[in-house]
């Protein structure tokens, strides 16, 4: 069956979100950083990792320029019918994301003020396929959830994981695998390949992540076990975690794999000693488009991610931000998400 003819968008350039954090302040936070892993060096004169765009020596193959020149697509009018006529009459796509610190996810660009990454190109081709102008609002990860239960936002692209959970107050639309990197100083011989390689060390984790309920699940059953405690120190941005590991202060981070492989690859300061999927020993954990349950936008964007697997811009966007390795065949809505704890 033949689709409407198709009509391709104006280029639109990246619209600006207001900066939780802005790139300048997390480096001059970044400039304190203890002495660099490999011997003794002046904190001055030996910045540590810096958060984002920044971050990325010349030659690491990235684009960190606000002038993206985005990946688009075309707008497909019989699915742009299926979102709800409040925001199809607005004329944007409202996205949260988190405060722009974990490149290739969301993070600033060199200007400071424009957000790029993957989460943010992907959010885009949404868009043109939906016929909508994007607006990227930044924040940090709780407010993501406060913004779409109150319908301040329409979608979170922001590496959200689908678990059962958060099933009860949101819908999905899977667009990419989720898998979870602990990462440490480069040089060691510790590995993580089960519960019992944590015990007795500390790990940062963001809180209310799927990785933070992964390693408590650990915690407990290493305790259950006899074995030593993990103990478990909470960040918010890379500034803070990468600081936190390069000065000794944790062992390891536990966080999203493409921040982690990025970080280890554009600074050869750390490496990655352990993967995991995000939905634990049971299921493949997937990251989705999150939207407030049953708002009636979800089978939009359900579709509009899988004309854009169909059509391959979705493919250019992963190789640009090297993670073709965690693409999804097909975009599913709802699928089997991280098991919930407790009763």
């Amino acid at each position: 069956m033949s689709r409407p003819a198709r009509r391709r968008p104006a280029r639109r350039r990246a619209a600006r979100a207001v900066p939780a954090a802005p790139l300048a302040a997390l480096a001059a936070v970044a400039a304190l950083a203890a002495p660099a892993l490999a011997g003794c060096a002046n904190p001055e004169e030996e910045a540590g990792p810096r958060p984002a765009g920044a971050s990325a020596p010349a030659g690491a193959g990235f684009d960190l320029g606000p002038d993206q020149d985005r990946i688009t697509t075309e707008a497909v009018p019989d699915i742009a019918a299926l979102v709800p006529a409040e925001i199809r009459e607005r004329g944007t796509l409202e996205v949260a994301q988190t405060g722009g610190t974990a490149p290739p996810l969301d993070f600033y660009a060199t200007d400071d003020e424009t957000v790029i990454g993957v989460e943010t190109d992907i959010a885009s081709l949404v868009a043109d396929v939906l016929g909508l102008e994007v607006r990227y609002h930044t924040m940090d990860w709780a407010n993501i959830f406060v913004g779409l239960d109150s319908g301040r936002y329409d979608v979170g692209f922001s590496n959200i994981t689908v678990t059962e959970e958060r099933k009860e107050k949101y819908d999905f639309a899977t667009y990419r695998l989720d898998n979870l990197a602990v990462e440490a100083p480069a040089g060691g011989d510790w590995r993580v390949t089960e519960p019992a390689d944590v015990a007795g060390h500390t790990l940062g984790v963001g809180s209310g992540t799927n990785q933070e309920q992964i390693l408590l699940d650990w915690n407990e059953q290493n305790l259950a076990q006899g074995l030593e405690p993990t103990e478990i120190r909470y960040y918010q941005n890379a500034a803070d975690y990468y600081l936190a590991l390069s000065s000794g202060r944790i062992d390891a981070y536990f966080g999203p794999h493409p921040t982690s492989a990025y970080h280890a690859a554009v600074t050869g300061e750390t490496e990655i000693i352990g993967t995991f999927s995000g939905g634990g020993d049971e299921v493949q954990g997937e990251i989705a488009a999150t939207t407030k349950k049953d708002n009636g936008l979800v089978r939009a964007l359900n579709e509009a991610l899988n004309e854009v697997i169909g059509n391959g811009t979705y493919a250019r966007v992963l190789d640009r931000w090297g993670l073709a390795d965690e693409a999804v065949e097909r975009s599913e809505i709802n699928p089997p998400g991280l098991p919930r704890t407790g009763g």
